[in-house]
């Protein structure tokens, strides 16, 4: 059991480099129970890429998350924008 939820969406634009990317994350159980971080990524409206890291406890599956979420920063990741009606 989760004691709660992390979930994480991000994404890096450069309209003069033609780059689009997103990143996202969470920390969830599997059909089995164990916590596992499900990552994703690939370019802004594609499917992209998914891998799945089990874990023996939540505060491990935390840990990477959040060492993952500083890498990303570093090259440049930010929070992706809300779009404006």
């Amino acid at each position: 059991m989760i004691a709660q939820p992390y979930q994480l969406y991000i994404e890096r634009t450069d309209a003069s480099r033609n780059v689009a990317r997103y990143y996202a994350m969470s920390i969830e159980p599997n059909l089995f129970g164990e916590i596992c971080l499900f990552r994703r990524w690939g370019r802004i409206g594609s499917g992209g890429q998914v891998k799945v890291h089990p874990f023996q406890n939540e505060s491990e599956a935390v840990e990477f998350f959040l060492d993952l979420l500083r890498q990303k920063r570093k090259r440049g990741y930010r929070p992706a924008r809300q779009w404006q009606n």
